[in-house]
């Protein structure tokens, strides 16, 4: 016996705020189906000593280390800014004076 039916797919609709046409319910309830009747063969494998996983095989850190290296003077970063006032970047003002 079918767990979804068309009442439970409009109820989910109107939650959703999704406004769906009778055509819709219908398919709706059958791929909603299936996929519940997928997860119960999942559940009934899925056992305590069977350890869960994220990722079939192991992974690592792939990042660099973050090494210090040379980095730029203040007058190097500022030498092509449009504007610049107390060694930062100058730019207009996009909010109102409430800041």
């Amino acid at each position: 016996m079918s767990e979804i039916t068309p009442d439970l797919v409009r109820h989910l609709g109107v939650l959703a705020r999704i406004q769906l046409s009778d055509e819709e319910v219908t398919r709706l309830t059958g791929q909603l189906d299936v996929i519940v009747d997928n997860i119960a063969k999942v559940s009934e494998v899925a056992t305590a000593d069977v350890v869960a996983t994220s990722h079939p095989i192991p992974l690592q850190n792939v990042f660099r280390d973050d090494v210090a290296a040379d980095v730029l003077t203040v007058e190097q970063v500022l030498q092509n800014a449009p504007e610049a006032a107390d060694n930062r970047f100058r730019v207009t003002a996009i909010l109102g004076e409430e800041q």
